[in-house]
């Protein structure tokens, strides 16, 4: 099929980021319409020390590159997941991750919030449009999307939302979330 000026493919790029343990895999796998690439790893001996599993004790894999997926809005519009390591050790990835990103979306759980403060330390020092969406996992506190984002200290205009990242329909509405507030700032920019 030749593409003529007007119609090239487009190719949007997502980034999933936040701490270790918080969901980037499954936010990826619950979404895409191939068999995501995962790259996992069982935990080793080697984190210990180093790998802070409190609040996520039962995991026992880690993403060591990142996971990637696809969803195909219509034809010559894909949207390309990529979610991002969540380990400081495996940070030198991100700078090659999220060039040419529309935006991230950063999950958090509030059992470890804090974990969430490089990726959102991250976007912010680079303009980079993200939002914050808090993964309720069985059993953690529930908390008001405003209360996290006060502890969180974010600017009004970063959204955030509560979602469960098992669920398709949830994860569809993260992602819409960011397209819709990246494209806000877009905009702004441009004006």
């Amino acid at each position: 099929m030749d593409f003529g000026p007007s119609d090239e493919p487009v190719a949007l790029k997502i980034l999933i980021a936040g701490g270790f343990g918080v969901g980037k895999t499954t936010l990826v796998g619950a979404i895409s319409e191939i068999r995501p690439l995962r790259t996992e790893e069982v935990l080793s001996d080697r984190g210990i020390g180093i790998d802070d599993v409190d609040g996520v004790e039962g995991k026992t894999t880690t993403t060591v590159a990142m996971d990637f997926g696809r969803i195909t809005i219509r034809e010559g519009l894909v949207v390309y997941l990529f979610g991002t390591p969540g380990q400081e050790r495996f940070w030198f990835m991100w700078d090659e991750l999220s060039y040419g990103a529309l935006g991230a979306v950063v999950l958090a759980d509030t059992r470890r919030l804090t974990d969430c403060f490089p990726s959102i330390d991250y976007f912010e020092q680079r303009g980079t449009p993200f939002i914050v969406a808090v993964n309720c996992f069985d059993g953690a506190d529930r908390h008001e999307a405003e209360d996290v984002r006060v502890a969180l200290d974010l600017d009004m205009n970063v959204p955030v939302l509560l979602c469960d990242v098992r669920r398709r329909v949830s994860a569809k509405t993260v992602l819409v979330t960011l397209v819709e507030h990246s494209l806000r700032v877009l905009t702004a920019s441009q004006s």
